[in-house]
């Protein structure tokens, strides 16, 4: 089994910066690649951004381009979501999943574990 568990999530003003982290344990993650999605009030849980357990291929959302970084440590097992200039509309739960095997992935479907999210809210 895996386990994912995200924190960092808090109140914020728009503008300002946050910085995600999910820690991952109970198995090897040498073969594992890693994805944030974000799921809004009254809103379906959409792609967020993703990387491979070595860091060397992202993805990320046209809406998060340019402001939010994905990156990993493999020391610690641990995936960051660096998130600059919020936006009310990235007020949100924000999930870390798991999926088997090196190639990220962009569809919630594909993933095979998930933490139990953390929430973002940012004040306008």
């Amino acid at each position: 089994q895996v386990q994912l568990v995200e924190s960092g999530g808090g109140l914020v003003q728009a503008g300002a910066s946050l910085r995600l982290s999910c820690v991952a344990s109970g198995r090897t993650f040498s073969s594992y690649a890693m994805g944030w999605f974000r799921q809004a009030p009254g809103k379906e849980r959409e792609f967020v951004a993703a990387i491979s357990w070595r860091g060397k291929t992202t993805y990320s959302a046209d809406a998060v381009k340019g402001r939010f970084t994905i990156s990993v440590d493999n020391a610690n097992s641990t995936v960051y979501l660096q998130m600059n200039s919020l936006k009310s509309e990235d007020a949100a739960v924000y999930y870390c999943a798991a999926v088997i095997g090196g190639i990220p992935r962009l569809e919630l479907y594909e993933y095979d574990y998930w933490g139990q999210g953390t929430q973002v809210t940012v004040s306008s």
